[in-house]
């Protein structure tokens, strides 16, 4: 960790401000001045000259370190990161969700909070998921109906994915659908994982009303597979609304961005 009083080129303080978005992607620029004993204005520089280099992406108000379009940490790590800004959309979203609905959850770390959320706040609810930590958080209630899907587990994911998963869903209907995402863009979420997305296509395609949950750190994030464009989603459900191109064209598909700030 570079700080306090030794000086360091603007090198190993930019090495070390990428070694800190690895760490935690969601820094903000105040918290990476204090961390490196300089102004904002001189980590907003160094910010913009990562950016420029494509090493990093910015968000508003910091950044976050940019990584291949087909990589992204497997789902048990992911699930530790933003847990609080996660747990305040999962609470957001299972307001959307009403008892004896039948609701399809893929795969992925705001889900799974979603689904343990959804176990805890509701009654006769049925799920129709491919993740195995979505099935057990939701059969933890015994009012709710747990239909697993089967197929290629793909240990990264912690899910099943693949023809037999996509098959098996085509043959259920649900009230709604509430998926995840690696990142969006005016283009509409998008996945890292191939199987991910060919499984998310499905459940939009079979649900009544669809939900995107995203983290602010998601935001303007592309990745290998576009899952659909954004007039594909009904809701979306975050912890910052977004701001610039993304929010105009999330306005133009006429998507309801459902916001629940941290406190």
């Amino acid at each position: 960790m570079v700080q306090g009083a030794v000086k360091v080129s603007k090198k190993e303080r930019q090495d070390g401000i990428l070694n800190e978005l690895r760490r935690c992607p969601t820094m903000r620029i105040s918290e990476l001045a204090q961390l490196f004993d300089v102004s904002n204005e001189t980590i907003r520089r160094d910010l913009e000259e990562l950016g420029q280099s494509g090493l990093i992406n910015r968000t508003y108000g910091g950044a976050i370190a940019a990584r291949p379009l087909g990589l992204e940490a497997g789902w048990s790590e992911r699930y530790n990161k933003m847990s609080r800004e996660r747990e305040r959309i999962a609470l957001k979203a299972v307001r959307l969700i009403q008892p004896g609905e039948v609701v399809m959850i893929d795969s992925g770390a705001t889900t799974l909070h979603f689904a343990r959320r959804l176990a805890n706040e509701l009654k006769d609810v049925t799920v129709i998921t491919n993740s195995y930590a979505i099935a057990m958080a939701v059969a933890n209630n015994p009012s709710m109906t747990v239909v697993s899907c089967p197929g290629t587990f793909d240990r990264h994911e912690g899910c099943v994915v693949g023809a037999d998963t996509a098959n098996f869903l085509t043959r259920f209907n649900a009230n709604r659908v509430v998926i995840g995402a690696s990142g969006v863009t005016r283009e509409g979420p998008n996945e890292a994982h191939l199987g991910s997305a060919a499984v998310k296509r499905v459940m939009l395609e079979r649900a009544q009303s669809r939900i995107l949950l995203v983290d602010h750190s998601k935001f303007n994030q592309t990745n290998l597979d576009v899952v659909c464009p954004l007039g594909g989603i009904d809701y979306m459900v975050t912890d910052q609304a977004p701001t610039g191109e993304l929010a105009a064209a999330l306005q133009r598909a006429r998507v309801e961005v459902q916001e629940s700030a941290v406190d």
